[in-house]
């Protein structure tokens, strides 16, 4: 019994030994390109962050190219990523957009809003004025910091990486 549970152990052993050599080059790579890896991110965030201007921006032009105007209320199960509002479009049918308005920020559950929205499609909804360049000046701000935090690392490792 002795040599069965010996056996086990130096299995364990072998087969821990064979992933750490397995895992070693890519932590050392990673080590390596620490810093290249930090700026990534951060050039990931920017970039994610201007396309989502961009789609607003692309949203923002269909419903200026086509729209329509109501008065919307804004519902229950608002969230801080979604604002749900109803609102009836010319045809008199009721529209809750399932992804909720536009622009919403300073929204409370109850509020009537006017609201803009594509005529082709009422699931576009913004409310009214307020387009994607209101969301810019907090988007540079987001990618500023976000290049003030990981910059000052990146450059950090890249020093130390020479050094």
């Amino acid at each position: 019994m002795t040599s069965g549970t010996r056996t086990t152990t130096v299995e364990r052993t072998r087969a821990v030994d064979e992933l750490a050599s397995l895992l070693r080059p890519v932590w050392r790579f990673t080590v390596d390109r620490a810093a290249e890896i930090v700026a990534g991110v951060a050039v990931l965030a920017t970039v994610l962050g201007l396309l989502a201007l961009a789609g607003a921006a692309v949203d923002d032009y269909s419903i200026s190219s086509n729209p329509g105007y109501a008065q919307a209320e804004v519902l229950e199960g608002s969230t801080f990523a979604r604002t749900v509002v109803r609102f009836t479009v010319a045809s008199g049918e009721t529209v809750v957009p399932e992804h909720g308005v536009f622009h919403p920020s300073g929204l409370q559950v109850g509020d009537s809003v006017a609201v803009e929205y594509d005529l082709a499609n009422p699931e576009l909804v913004r409310v009214a004025g307020r387009t994607a360049l209101d969301q810019a000046g907090p988007l540079a701000i987001g990618i500023a910091l976000v290049w003030v935090v990981l910059g000052p690392i990146a450059y950090w490792l890249r020093r130390r990486r020479r050094a």
